[in-house]
This record gives C-alpha cells, sequence and structure tokens, in this order.
C-alpha cells in the first residue's frame, strides 16, 4: 500500500498544537464587516480548535504534518 498524501487544501487551512489538537480559523471573516460589530470581527480574529466529531476525518487530511 502505498503512503497517504497531505491533502494539500486541508494543510493550509489546518494546524496542528504542540499537544496533537488541531486549530482552525474562524468562519465569517471574508467580507460584509459594515455588518459586523467590533466586538464581533475582533472576536473573529482568534483561531480555535476544530471539534471533536470533525478532528478524525481532518487528521486522516494531514496525517504527516508537524
Amino acid at each position: 500500500m502505498p503512503k497517504m498524501k497531505t491533502h494539500r487544501g486541508a494543510a493550509k487551512r489546518f494546524k496542528k498544537t504542540g499537544s496533537g489538537k488541531v486549530r482552525r480559523a474562524s468562519a465569517y471573516r471574508s467580507h460584509l464587516f459594515a455588518n459586523k460589530s467590533t466586538k464581533a470581527k475582533r472576536h473573529l480574529r482568534k483561531g480555535r480548535l476544530v471539534s471533536a466529531g470533525d478532528l478524525k476525518r481532518i487528521k486522516t487530511l494531514i496525517a504527516y504534518m508537524k
């Protein structure tokens, strides 16, 4: 069986933390900022952790990422 390849689209969107968890960026960040409050925009800057339900699927996509 050949090696799995890292999914390049996922590699650009997710990063692993030191403890092995997976980080992601917040959604709703690309446009329509006039409708969002300053507080909402500030909170969207912060990254999030991938939810437990998606974690297994994403970990297989980025299997060889450091």
